[in-house]
């Protein structure tokens, strides 16, 4: 069989069926799309796309609709993912660019990316919990072996035990000790590497490998305490799309409210060449999102927060993954600015 008439088949397909929510059979296709064959040939290709379960015919239609297998085909034959036009990207820049603070610049990209895309949009961002730090200490346990201990202005104690190759004597510890409080001190616990990186410098040059694996572990020691935050906007598009859930979508609604479920789908998420992830119905087996698709990329300094789509897996996914990345990129700008 033809493999790259197949897949031009096969995009026919799911391009007619996303917009017109109807089984799609070989007549149609061959009217629609120049697709430089019969119909019987085309039918011929759809028994094949069928029998590899490809596309399957819904009750006792004649035509033929995607499976999760087909669109995953579909979308990994995307070589690109389209530019937005001129016009889109001024509109993304002017909206996101005339918000007052964070807070506002994340309400105004999920319900931009929803707008854009006609599917529920949700954001993933790290919020500082306004602690500060009130005290550090540094106690050596044994040689070679330090606990770090932060103390916030809330009285609360983190600690961490760090190894410490050289070990430093108690005098350079005590030095190390007292570079690191003098730069965190006060300062939020959520961002402490610019001090941890400045105390690092601040000592002697022979206390420097151990100021860096102690510094850091403090810095870490705040990082761990950021607060992840989730937004999201256009839930209303998914009672609109009723249709297109083989279930209820309560369970879709009840995973949009449960943000520890999103979080950590979110954060399971990576991103392939074209800068964005695309995971498609029974991918999400483990979680209550497997009658839906779920397209997502990262954004920030990092990429490690994550910005994307909920929806069924009737999606126009060239569109989408086109939207969210577009969106990503300005919020990542937006940001460093």
């Amino acid at each position: 069989m033809n493999q790259p008439r197949r897949l031009e088949v096969l995009s026919a397909i799911v391009e007619d069926y996303v917009h017109s929510r109807e089984p799609v059979g070989s007549k149609a296709l061959v009217e629609r799309h120049n697709l430089g064959v019969s119909s019987a040939t085309v039918r011929n290709d759809m028994a094949a796309l069928e029998e590899e379960g490809m596309i399957t015919a819904p009750h006792a239609s004649a035509g033929r609709i995607p499976t999760d297998k087909g669109y995953r085909a579909f979308v990994d034959q995307i070589s690109a993912v389209k530019p937005l036009s001129a016009a889109e990207r001024r509109a993304i820049t002017g909206f996101l660019e005339s918000a007052e603070d964070l807070d506002q610049v994340m309400a105004r990209t999920v319900r931009l990316l929803s707008q854009l895309t006609h599917q529920v949009a949700v954001v993933q961002y790290p919020v500082s919990t306004g602690e500060a730090v009130r005290h550090i200490d540094l106690v050596e346990m044994s040689p070679g072996l330090v606990l770090a201990v932060v103390i916030t202005s809330r009285g609360r104690v983190l600690q961490r035990a760090v190894e410490v190759d050289p070990a430093p004597s108690e005098i350079g510890l005590a030095a190390v000790r007292a570079s690191v409080l003098d730069e965190a001190l006060g300062q939020p616990l959520t961002d402490l590497a610019p001090g941890a990186a400045r105390a690092v410098d601040a000592v002697e040059p022979a206390l420097r490998p151990a100021a860096l694996t102690l510094a850091g572990a403090v810095a870490d020691l705040g990082s761990g305490q950021r607060e992840e935050r989730l937004l999201m906007a256009g839930t209303s598009y998914l009672a609109q799309a009723t249709g297109d859930f083989t279930r209820s979508i309560a369970p879709i609604l009840d995973a949009l409210e449960e943000q520890v479920v999103m979080l950590r789908l979110l954060s399971e998420i990576g991103e392939d060449s074209r800068g964005v992830s695309v995971r498609i119905g029974r991918e999400n087996a483990e979680s209550p999102l497997a009658d839906a698709s779920v397209v997502a990329t990262g954004y920030g300094p990092s990429l490690a927060s994550k910005l994307g789509v909920v929806g069924p897996t009737r999606m126009d996914y060239p569109t989408t993954m086109s939207s969210v990345r577009a969106v990503a990129r300005y919020l990542s700008r937006i940001l460093h600015e």
